[in-house]
């Protein structure tokens, strides 16, 4: 048996949220001429990203990890930094071909920062890409962001996937201080600025200092290779976003036949504003919950959906892929056959590895390659 998925979903843009709408947010058009000019060359991981990736557990639900205890409630047995470095490990030794970590900088739960917990990752991996799912961009000065990526991508070697989002939660953005009906707008503009930053290194060493000219004398170095930008949601202004301005594509909470859809929409969108076939990389956000029995898989992984989204756990019993490794691996093909490049697999448990290590194990059979 499998989850059916259909389009009436929760309007997820950036990892988890708390609220719905029937056709996701509505985050504004493209204004023309905003951000990226199409006439830039794509940019790619400067290594092939493979099959499957994995989403790092740093939001967690039934449990309580070392980093999320109180400070005078520590464990000497058990050290976070150490927890989070064995996950990586045996995700990228699973054959992990990235590993992903989620955003909000305030949230119903304990989280953890996503440059934060990437960097981590990149200290104990040696070839997965490293990306955000995905970095709330409105939130934050995008020249900031360009720095934390640009380092990132500099001491992985190129591993860096910045993938940008506007999130669909208006507390969020009071809490911040950020205008949330200008969320569409100020991404557009961030990612510009993005690469506005990147450039101010082009060419040079050092800035000018007998100059005094700012842009001469003050830029982002060392100037980083180029960083892959992908856009995070299902939504049109989402998949319009992409096709306009970014590297690659990641919704979620799509069926395979709707993917495929999808993926139409935006090669035909890509190539109307003059951007070469295969300029933006399709990927897809699967969450997976894997158990011999069916039904207790649904319930547990839908349960662990609610506990995250802060909604019904019933709200997710069509948006969750649950059965055993095989079938799971199946519907992972399913996503493959459908356009994806890559799938982001989301484990609804907070101990993700066991699961991933299963999956990763049966995709081989289903025709999904992976690294062994």
């Amino acid at each position: 048996m499998r989850a059916a998925v259909t389009v009436q979903r929760p309007a997820v843009e950036n990892g988890p949220r708390s609220r719905t709408t029937a056709n996701g947010p509505d985050d504004g058009p493209v204004p023309e001429g905003a951000g990226v000019p199409c006439g830039v060359a794509p940019v790619r991981p400067s290594e092939p990203l493979g099959a499957v990736g994995l989403i790092l557990p740093t939001f967690v639900q039934d449990t309580v990890p070392t980093w999320a205890a109180a400070a005078n409630d520590t464990c000497p047995e058990s050290d976070p930094l150490t927890d989070l470095a064995d996950v990586c490990r045996r995700a990228e030794g699973a054959g992990a071909d990235a590993l992903w970590a989620c955003d909000h900088l305030f949230w119903h739960g304990p989280c953890l920062e996503c440059m934060v917990v990437l960097t981590v990752a990149a200290t104990v991996t040696e070839r997965a890409a490293l990306g955000t799912c995905v970095i709330q961009l409105p939130l934050r000065r995008a020249v900031a962001v360009a720095k934390q990526a640009a380092t990132l991508q500099t001491l992985s070697r190129g591993r860096m996937i910045l993938g940008v989002g506007v999130g669909s939660h208006p507390g969020e953005y009071e809490q911040v201080g950020a205008a949330y009906h200008r969320r569409g707008h100020d991404l557009d503009t961030g990612i510009g600025e993005l690469h506005r930053a990147w450039r101010s290194g082009t060419g040079v060493d050092h800035g000018d200092t007998s100059s005094t000219d700012a842009t001469a004398r003050y830029r982002q170095l060392p100037s980083p290779a180029p960083v892959p930008v992908w856009v995070g949601g299902s939504s049109e202004a989402a998949l319009r976003r992409a096709a306009h301005l970014a590297d690659g594509w990641m919704p979620l909470f799509l069926s395979a036949d709707e993917y495929g859809d999808a993926v139409e929409r935006l090669a035909k969108e890509a190539d109307a504003v003059g951007r070469r076939a295969g300029a933006v990389t399709p990927a897809m956000v699967l969450f997976v919950s894997l158990d011999d029995d069916h039904s207790r898989g649904v319930a547990r992984g839908t349960g662990w959906m609610g506990s995250l989204y802060g909604l019904p756990s019933k709200a997710f019993e069509r948006h969750l892929v649950a059965g055993t490794p095989d079938e799971v691996a199946a519907r992972v093909a399913e996503y493959r056959s459908a356009g994806a490049e890559h799938v982001a697999i989301y484990v609804t448990d907070d101990q993700p590895i066991d699961q991933f290590e299963r999956l990763m194990a049966a995709l081989p059979a289903a025709g999904v390659p992976t690294r062994h």
